[in-house]
């Protein structure tokens, strides 16, 4: 028998007009709401930073007077996109693992496949094994430099679901894994890492730090009770001066890294026009609105997408 809050098969916080109940057949939904397939925002957030990436590297190339990587960028960004995919619904799925008996006591999270029993652990694992295979051949196109980078993040991504019982600052562990693309892309062309890339993964995972604080204000009650912790319970009702220095650093970390690269102008009007996203959240934040505190961090979607197309434009500019 499936447990309460598996009504219809679907999971409380995902949308239900979402294509996987529209194309996928029932039996295949717990496994698309395991790799989070019906709430893409979350591939979309673990893919900008390797977008940008690519694009600063590219940047960089030209201004060193290495020519233009021409349509390799576009491959790396096809490969990423489908890494993204494949490895974000791999880490949620190990993520529903560990977290099996909190989920089961959060209203929100109860409705998932493994707590309301749609799913066997063992399906899970063999799920998981699937999706990285995905992930580790997508990998496997890469320099061995970067193949090496990419199988080191690993160990990040394994401690991350255990995080929240162990520090305030769970979306520090969050970011030190989600950021790991801001790297990977840079390492995909250059075979090496340089300071734009290091300073670039620093200010994804300051960003990282600012949206999830946004989205675990959702949950902070249920933590409370059942003893997760996170930084939207440290921060409490001082989340807006916290949001104006992660998100402050991270555009300043952002500029650091740009003029590192040897960007144009252009890369810059898409920081300022995130920064303006970024003020937009802060003064509209009401912490204890869980639905505005969804959209609120969705919308870095936006934000990610704006400061990739200032970096590829950049680069189509110092193309000569």
């Amino acid at each position: 028998m499936q447990k309460t809050g598996d009504i219809n098969g679907r999971v409380a916080d995902a949308p239900s007009g979402n294509w996987v109940y529209r194309v996928l057949p029932p039996t295949l939904w717990p496994y698309a709401q395991l790799a989070r397939w019906d709430r893409p925002i979350g591939w979309q957030l673990l893919m900008w930073p390797c977008f940008w990436s690519v694009a600063l590297a590219a940047n960089a190339s030209v201004a060193m007077g290495r020519g233009s990587p021409g349509f390799v960028v576009i491959y790396h960004l096809v490969l990423y996109f489908v890494g993204a995919v494949a490895m974000r619904g791999a880490g949620c799925t190990y993520n529903d693992l560990v977290d099996h008996d909190i989920d089961m006591s959060v209203a929100r999270t109860r409705s998932r496949p493994l707590p309301s029993g749609r799913v066997t652990r063992k399906q899970a694992k063999i799920f998981i094994a699937l999706q990285a295979l995905v992930g580790l051949l997508v990998l496997l196109q890469f320099n061995w430099f970067a193949v090496v980078l990419g199988v080191l993040s690993l160990a990040i991504v394994a401690l991350y679901p255990f995080a929240k019982r162990f520090t305030d600052w769970p979306q520090f562990f969050l970011g030190l894994a989600f950021s790991w693309g801001a790297l990977m892309g840079w390492a995909g062309l250059f075979g090496s890492l340089s300071l734009a890339s290091i300073v670039l993964y620093l200010a994804a995972i300051l960003w990282t730090i600012g949206y999830d604080t946004i989205y675990a204000h959702q949950d902070k009650e249920d933590d409370e009770l059942i003893g997760v912790r996170s930084t939207a319970r440290l921060f409490g009702d001082q989340t807006r001066l916290w949001l104006i220095g992660l998100y402050g650093a991270t555009l300043l970390l952002m500029l650091v890294s740009f003029a590192l690269a040897g960007t144009s102008w252009l890369a810059y009007v898409g920081l300022i026009v995130a920064g303006g996203m970024f003020a937009y959240q802060i003064a509209v934040l009401d912490i204890n609105d869980g639905e505005q505190c969804l959209a609120l961090f969705k919308s870095n979607n936006r934000v990610g997408l704006i400061i990739f197309a200032g970096l590829f434009l950049s680069f189509l500019f110092l193309v000569p």
